[in-house]
């Protein structure tokens, strides 16, 4: 196992944010991906405002960029598993042409992610039934994203009714292993569960996808203490970029090399861009990458 076997990419929610269009929307598609390119990360993911693949493969190429996945909003206790599906196949079909790699797929039925709702205490919950009808929609759409050389990696958020380890841990033990694969945030953890390496080790062996998303203590305990909905709390600065934060990427980083983690690695951070220049923010985090993570420059030069 080595450092090249992963792939370093950062999401376009740093530039503009599919929660608040109205944020960052000078940002350009070129724009965005040129950034990309000067803080010298190999590819992103998918933004709600990125276009159809044969315009959206032509600016990667002329940037020699990749596609790491796509956000799918799933609703599959609310609408049933045939219309999530149907939508699931046009997604997928979309990844394909683009050469992603993943699916992301978070479960919105009663998420408050996007409400004016205290995310620290009024989170959703499902009943064992709706357990049971989400566990066997995910097993068929991860089926669905295998037609399209695709895996499902599913993502846990906070607002939603699978945030915390315990509830994770019930996804993975009623899902197909083989279909469902899961997605690691780190700062959505931790601001969950005040603890991102207890999910880490529980499921290596379940992780095809990651986010190095970092938190400011902090503001974060000032979000929890007014009671703040998660778009208030990242208008405030909860969420950062790693190394301008409180979590030890060292640690995270080296579980993975000694897991034979293999895929991408994408830094995320849900900032207002008027506030956190993206930029600026983009290449602070290559400079922590560079000299925290990839600790000789060989390993960096094939990086």
């Amino acid at each position: 196992m080595s450092n090249q076997d992963i792939l370093w990419g950062i999401a376009p929610i740093g530039w503009r944010n599919d929660d608040i269009p109205e944020i960052g929307k000078e940002n350009t598609l070129s724009h965005l991906l040129s950034d990309i390119v000067v803080a010298g990360f190999q590819g992103t993911e998918v933004g709600g405002f990125f276009p159809e693949p044969k315009i959206l493969n032509k600016e990667l190429n002329l940037r020699n960029l990749k596609i790491a996945g796509k956000w799918f909003s799933s609703f599959i206790i609310r609408d049933g598993l045939e219309k999530a599906s149907k939508e699931f196949h046009q997604h997928c079909a979309y990844l394909q042409e683009v050469n992603a790699s993943v699916a992301v797929v978070s479960e919105q039925t009663y998420s408050i992610q996007g409400t004016e709702k205290n995310v620290f205490g009024e989170k959703s919950y499902f009943t064992d039934e709706e357990w049971d009808v989400l566990c066997v929609g995910l097993n068929e759409l991860g089926k669905i994203a295998e037609q399209y050389n695709l895996k499902l990696v599913f993502h846990h958020h906070m607002g939603t009714g699978v945030q915390t380890l315990e509830e994770i841990n019930r996804l993975m033990e009623n899902t197909d292993p083989n279909n469902v694969h899961l997605l690691y945030d780190t700062g959505h953890i931790y601001v969950s569960d005040g603890d991102y390496m207890s999910l880490l080790i529980k499921h290596i062996d379940r992780i095809k996808h990651v986010h190095f998303k970092d938190s400011r203590q902090e503001v974060l305990n000032q979000c929890k203490e007014k009671g703040r909905s998660f778009l208030q709390s990242f208008l405030n600065g909860m969420f950062t970029v790693p190394g301008d934060g409180c979590i030890d990427f060292t640690q995270v980083y080296q579980f993975l090399l000694d897991h034979n983690y293999k895929g991408w690695i994408v830094i995320e951070a849900e900032q207002d861009p008027a506030i956190a220049h993206p930029l600026e923010y983009a290449l602070l985090t290559r400079k922590y990458i560079d000299e925290k993570l990839l600790k000789t420059k060989d390993e960096i030069v094939k990086n």
